[in-house]
Parts: structure tokens; C-alpha cells; sequence
């Protein structure tokens, strides 16, 4: 039978293919969205690597507690975490909502992006897989933060689809105003994270 180190050390290793990848997700999304011109897929990439700093962070707090370091030091790296990251997300959503009234008034339009669709298909088949691996493992070690963080995950999945319908409209119909419309849809995601990591952060101080 397992002991709580052994969870630990998965948890680890499912949080570092995690984080792996989200550097992956976010080259790809932001040079796509660059190169296309894509709020949408801007956006996507920008959250990508906002998920790289909490995964980054989670790690920290993982190894410290496989290293059985003091509980008040893991739950300081918490707190600020999920203060940061919580900030940045506010911005960004602030950001996306600029640009994209912006584009909507002066009929700015997105090129199709095929690595950026590819990106957003295999994040909505990858994502849930990652949910439950850390919900699942997050129980098994008592961290509500690696529960949160599979949530994060399910969140990507929701925006990446988001993206996905957007980028197929954008390309099959060329609708100029569908990437803008479907950024706008995306802050819903990102903002609503945004608060959750900035009530946890100051609930826990």
C-alpha cells in the first residue's frame, strides 16, 4: 500500500508533465496568436503561462513537503502564489477586453491559425487528464492547492475550446468579428480564476 510520500512523488511528476506542457501551450498559442493577429489565441498563450508560475510555484510546495520542510513555509509560498497569480489574471482579462472592444470598432480581423487550432484541440483531449490525475492525487495527500490547480486545468480546457470554435468560424467563414467576440467569452474563464486564486490568497491570511 502507498504512503503519503509516495503521492507526494507523483504528484511531482504529474505536476512537472504538466508544467511541461503549458510551456509547450504557450510558445505555440502566443506565436500563433502573434502571427494571426488573434486576441483570442494571445490571450490563450498569456494564460499558459500564467498556469507555467502556479505549476512552477506548486512544485516548490510539493518538493518542500517532500523534503518534510515546515508547514508554515508551504503555506507562506501558497498565499503568495495565489496572490500574483490571481493579479495577473485581473490584468490580463482587463487586457483582452481592451483590445477586443478595440478590434470590434475598427473591424479588426484574425488570420486563420492551423497551429493554433491544433494547440487548442489537444489541450481540451489533454486537460481533463490532468484534472484528474491532481483532484485525484490532491485528495490522497490532504493539498487543496493541487485540487485547485486540476481545476486551473479544467478551465484550460474550457478556453481552449473557446479557442477552437472561435479559430474554425474564423477560418471556415472568415467572420471578422468572431475572434473578438470569443476573446470576450474567454475573460469570463480568466477573470473567474483570477478571483478564486485572489479569495484564497487573502483567506488564508
Amino acid at each position: 500500500m502507498e504512503n503519503k510520500i509516495d503521492y507526494v512523488k507523483k504528484s511531482l511528476q504529474i505536476e512537472y508533465l504538466s508544467t511541461i506542457w503549458m510551456t509547450f501551450e504557450f510558445i505555440v498559442g502566443f506565436y500563433s496568436g502573434i502571427k494571426a493577429r488573434s486576441i483570442l489565441l494571445i490571450a490563450f498563450g498569456l494564460d499558459s503561462f500564467l498556469e507555467i508560475i502556479s505549476g512552477s510555484t506548486l512544485i516548490w510546495r510539493l518538493k518542500k513537503e517532500f523534503n518534510k520542510a515546515p508547514v508554515k513555509q508551504i503555506e507562506n509560498a501558497e498565499k503568495k502564489s495565489s496572490l500574483i497569480v490571481g493579479s495577473v489574471l485581473l490584468l490580463l482579462s482587463i487586457y483582452v477586453i481592451t483590445v477586443s472592444i478595440f478590434n470590434l470598432v475598427t473591424h479588426q480581423a484574425a488570420d486563420t491559425s492551423i497551429s493554433g487550432i491544433s494547440i487548442a484541440i489537444a489541450s481540451v483531449l489533454l486537460m481533463p487528464f490532468f484534472t484528474f490525475k491532481k483532484r485525484s492525487l490532491g485528495k490522497n495527500i490532504n493539498s487543496d492547492a493541487l485540487v485547485e490547480d486540476g481545476m486551473c486545468n479544467i478551465t484550460c480546457a474550457y478556453m481552449a475550446g473557446t479557442v477552437l470554435l472561435g479559430a474554425i468560424l474564423t477560418a471556415l467563414f472568415g467572420l471578422w468579428w468572431v475572434d473578438s467576440i470569443a476573446a470576450l467569452v474567454l475573460v469570463y474563464f480568466i477573470a473567474s480564476e483570477g478571483l478564486e486564486s485572489l479569495k484564497n490568497g487573502l483567506n488564508k491570511y
